[in-house]
C-alpha cells in the first residue's frame, strides 16, 4: 500500500517546474515540501536550472558554474521514483547541492578550474560527493575556483572570474568563490568547497553564508585535487548552520583511501544537526583574538562588524576573554609551496584518463594562469621534503597548534574568535588582503565561519569561532545560537533584482 508521503510525491508530477520558488529555501524545508507534495526533485532541480540560466552566464553573470551536471534531472526522476515508492534516504532525498570542480566526479569532468584537465574523467566519485549521491543529493554542476584552489580571489584558466552576488564588481572569496557564490545566489541548497588557507571560510564571509573547516582528519580528502595534505580538508557552505551540520552528517568519517580519517568515525557526533542548541552561547567562554582585527584605518570597516557581533554574543551569555597577551608572534606557518607539486603529481598519476601527468608538464605547455606562474613553477623546483626548511615549518605548525590547546585549555575556552578577514571583498583585479585564514589550516583544528552583519559599504562581513580538534558539535552550536539570535543571512539586493530583471 502506498504511503500518504508517496502518494502525494505522485500527485506533485504535475507541478509545473516554476511554479515553486527555491529562493532562501533551507535543506529541512526543501525536504518537508517534497514530502508534502508541494515539489518534486525534477522541479527543483528545474527551479535551480532556471535560476542558473538568469544568473550565471547572463544577466548579472556571476559565473559560478564552471559545468552544469547533464544528468541531473534524470538523477531527480529517479529520487522521485524511489520517493513515490515509499523510500525516503533522509534530509538530502532529492536535493540540490553544487560541489566545487575538484572533487572528483565519476560522471562529469573534474578540472580544478584549469585548462590543463580540461575534460579529465575520473573513474570514480569523490568520498565526500559519494557520501552525499548515497543520502540522496542531487549534484545539480560543479563551481569554479581559484585555480588549483591556489588563490584567494576565484579566477581559473578554465571557468574565468567568478563574481560577488552582492556586488559583482567584487570578488566572491576563495578558492571556494563558485560555491559560495552559487549558494548564495540559490543555484542549490547547499554545496562543498575545500579549504587549505581560507578557501571555505573567506567564500562564507564574502557571500553572507556559514562555512566550516573540519578538524583534519573528520572529513576524506581522497577524490580530492590536493593543493597540499597538511593542510587540505574539505567541507560544506550553505546558508544556514542547519544545512551545514546536515552534511556534515551526510559526509564526516573513515575513509580507507584517507588514513588520516582513521579516528574519525569513533570522534565524529552522532548527529551534527541534534548538537544545535538556541542557547548555546549562555556561559561560554569566548577567547578574542583582538590583534586579528588588524590595525590599520582599512580593517575597521569589518572589525567594527565583528566587534558587534561579539557584543551580540556576550548579550546572550557569552564571556569574552581577551587572549592577545598570551599570543606570540606571527610565524609563516604555510606549507603549501612545499606539498603541492608532490601531492598533485601523486593525484595524477591515480588518474590515468588526465591529460597531463605532472606539474613540470603543466609548467612546459604553459597551461596555467598567468598569475600563478611563479608561484607553481618555485613549488616545481622543490626537489624533496627531505629538507630541514619543510621539518622547520611542520614544526611551526605543531607548536602552533600546542600553543592554541595551551591557550584554551589554561584559560577554559569553549572557542577563539576574531574576523574571518579583516577586509570585505577587493575589487575584481585587486588583490585581496585581510585574511586570517592560518590559526585552523595549520593547526588543524576546526573553525566556522558565520554572517556577523554588513560593513558600511553594503559587503558581507563574517566571524569565525576556532575550537579543539573534532569540537564541531560545540562550534556549530554557538554558530546557531549566535546566527538565530541576530538573523544576519539575507539575499542579495542586486540578485533578487536581478531575478525579476532577467528571470522569465
Amino acid at each position: 500500500m502506498k504511503t500518504l508521503v508517496a502518494i502525494l510525491a505522485a500527485a506533485a508530477v504535475l507541478q509545473p517546474a516554476r511554479a515553486y520558488d527555491v529562493m532562501e529555501k533551507s535543506i529541512p524545508e526543501l525536504a518537508a515540501d517534497l514530502d508534502r507534495g508541494a515539489v518534486t526533485s525534477h522541479a527543483l532541480v528545474q527551479a535551480y536550472l532556471d535560476r542558473i540560466a538568469a544568473f550565471d552566464h547572463a544577466g548579472p553573470a556571476l559565473n559560478a558554474m564552471i559545468a552544469v551536471n547533464p544528468h541531473a534531472l534524470a538523477d531527480a526522476d529517479r529520487l522521485d521514483a524511489e520517493r513515490r515508492a515509499g523510500t525516503r534516504r533522509g534530509l538530502l532525498h532529492g536535493i540540490p547541492v553544487v560541489v566545487k570542480d575538484n572533487y572528483d566526479t565519476a560522471d562529469m569532468p573534474t578540472t580544478a578550474g584549469s585548462t590543463a584537465l580540461l575534460g579529465s574523467r575520473p573513474e570514480r566519485d569523490a568520498f565526500q560527493v559519494r557520501r552525499l549521491r548515497e543520502a540522496g543529493a542531487i549534484i545539480i554542476g560543479k563551481t569554479n575556483l581559484h585555480e588549483f584552489a591556489r588563490g584567494i580571489t576565484t579566477v581559473s584558466s578554465l571557468g574565468g572570474q567568478t563574481r560577488n552576488p552582492y556586488d559583482p564588481t567584487r570578488n566572491p572569496g576563495g578558492s571556494s568563490g563558485g560555491t559560495g557564490a552559487a549558494v548564495a545566489a540559490d543555484f542549490a541548497a547547499a554545496g562543498l568547497g575545500t579549504d587549505t588557507c581560507g578557501s571555505i571560510r573567506y567564500p562564507a564571509a564574502h557571500n553572507n553564508l556559514v562555512g566550516l573547516r573540519p578538524t583534519l582528519g573528520l572529513s576524506s580528502r581522497s577524490g580530492i585535487v590536493p593543493l597540499a595534505h597538511s593542510q587540505d580538508v574539505g567541507g560544506p557552505l550553505a546558508r544556514t548552520v542547519v544545512d551545514v551540520a546536515i552534511l556534515m552528517d551526510a559526509t564526516a568519517g573513515t575513509d580507507p583511501d584517507d588514513p588520516v580519517t582513521r579516528d574519525a568515525d569513533a570522534r565524529k557526533a552522532a548527529s551534527y544537526r541534534a548538537s544545535l542548541d538556541p542557547g548555546a552561547l549562555r556561559g561560554k567562554r569566548i577567547g578574542v583574538l583582538r590583534s586579528l582585527f588588524g590595525g590599520e584605518p582599512e580593517d575597521q570597516r569589518a572589525g567594527s562588524v565583528v566587534r558587534t557581533a561579539l557584543a551580540a554574543m556576550a548579550q546572550r551569555g557569552a564571556v569574552l576573554v581577551d587572549i592577545d597577551d598570551e599570543w606570540p608572534a606571527e610565524a609563516d606557518v604555510s606549507v603549501i609551496r612545499y606539498e603541492f607539486k608532490f601531492d598533485l603529481d601523486a593525484y595524477l598519476g591515480r588518474t590515468p584518463r588526465a591529460p597531463v601527468h605532472s606539474l613540470a608538464e603543466i609548467l612546459q605547455k604553459g597551461m596555467v594562469l598567468p598569475a600563478l606562474q611563479t608561484a607553481f613553477a618555485r613549488s616545481n623546483q622543490i626537489a624533496t621534503l627531505d629538507t630541514d626548511e619543510y621539518r622547520s615549518a611542520r614544526a611551526r605548525q605543531a607548536a602552533l597548534r600546542a600553543r592554541l590547546l595551551d591557550v584554551l585549555d589554561a584559560r577554559a575556552l569553549d572557542a577563539v574568535a576574531y574576523p574571518t578577514l579583516r577586509r570585505t571583498a577587493a575589487k575584481i583585479g585587486e588583490p585581496q588582503t585581510g585574511g586570517n585564514c592560518a590559526l585552523s589550516a595549520a593547526s588543524g583544528l576546526p573553525a566556522v565561519t558565520v554572517p556577523a552583519g554588513f560593513a558600511d559599504d553594503g559587503l558581507p562581513v563574517g566571524v569565525e569561532l576556532l575550537g579543539r580538534a573534532y569540537a564541531e558539535p560545540q562550534l556549530l552550536a554557538l554558530a546557531y545560537a549566535f546566527e538565530q539570535a541576530t538573523r544576519h543571512r539575507r539575499p542579495s539586493v542586486f540578485v533578487k533584482k536581478g531575478w525579476n530583471e532577467f528571470g522569465n
